[in-house]
C-alpha cells in the first residue's frame, strides 16, 4: 500500500462521461488528513503512518488522545486511523494528506462499516425464498424451514443460515474507480456505491487486486 486517505461518504449522484455516459458515483470528502504519528521499524517494530480526520474540540477528547494531539503539535481529530504505508518513514507529523493523493483513473480499495439493519429473519439476511403458501404450511410463511434429519446427523450442521443479526460489520469493495477530484472541495467522485450511511467514514487505499 502506498496511498491512503480518510473520508466520509457524503451521499450518491451522477456524472457524464466525455462520451455521454451516465455513471453513478458516490462523493466522499476526503481529508484533509493530518500525519499524527509516524511508527517505525527501529522504534515500533513495523513502519506505519497514523492519519487524523474531522478536526473537534480538544474538551471532547480524554487525556490520553489529547496527550498525543499535543505532543503531535495538531488539532484533536475525531477519527484516527492508522496505514502501514510504503513510504510511512518518509513521512512526518504534522504532513497534511490530501485528496490530492489520488487521481482521476485510479483503481482503489474502499472499506467502510455497513448499514445496521438489526436482528432479521433469514429471508431479509440470507435472501431465502419463502414456504408455500398452501394449507398445511402455516401459519409462518417466512420461517427458515428444515433444520435437517432427526435420527441422523441429529444436530444442525454449522453454518446453517438462520435469523440473526444483520449489518453494522466491516466491509470492504474492491477496485473501485475514482472518477473525479476536486481539489478545492476536498471531494472524490468513486464510481459505484460504497459501504455504510450518509456521513459514515470510510476509507481509500490503492488497489491491491488491480
Amino acid at each position: 500500500m502506498n496511498k491512503a486517505i480518510i473520508g466520509k461518504k457524503l451521499g450518491m449522484t451522477q456524472v457524464f462521461s466525455a462520451d455521454g455516459k451516465v455513471i453513478p458515483v458516490t462523493v466522499i470528502a476526503a481529508g484533509p488528513c493530518p500525519v499524527v504519528q509516524v511508527k517505525t521499524l527501529e522504534r515500533d517494530g513495523y513502519s506505519a503512518v497514523k492519519l487524523g480526520f474531522d478536526e473537534v474540540k480538544e474538551n471532547t477528547l480524554n487525556k490520553p488522545q489529547a496527550g498525543l494531539f499535543k505532543k503531535a503539535n495538531v488539532p484533536a481529530q475525531k477519527v484516527l486511523r492508522e496505514f502501514r504505508l510504503e513510504n510511512a518513514e518518509n513521512m512526518k507529523v504534522g504532513d497534511v494528506v490530501t485528496c490530492e493523493t489520488f487521481a482521476e483513473g485510479d483503481k482503489i480499495d474502499v472499506s467502510g462499516v455497513s448499514k445496521g439493519h438489526g436482528f432479521t429473519g433469514v429471508i431479509k439476511r440470507w435472501n431465502n425464498h419463502r414456504l408455500k403458501e398452501t394449507h398445511g404450511v402455516g401459519p409462518v410463511h417466512r420461517e427458515v424451514g428444515s433444520m435437517g434429519a432427526n435420527s441422523s446427523p441429529s444436530r444442525v450442521f454449522k453454518g446453517k443460515h438462520m435469523a440473526g443479526q444483520y449489518g453494522h460489520e466491516n466491509v470492504t469493495v474492491l477496485n473501485l474507480e475514482v472518477v473525479k477530484v476536486d481539489k478545492e472541495r476536498n471531494v472524490i467522485l468513486v464510481k459505484g456505491a460504497v459501504p455504510g450511511p450518509v456521513k459514515g467514514i470510510v476509507t481509500l487505499r490503492n488497489s491491491v487486486k488491480a
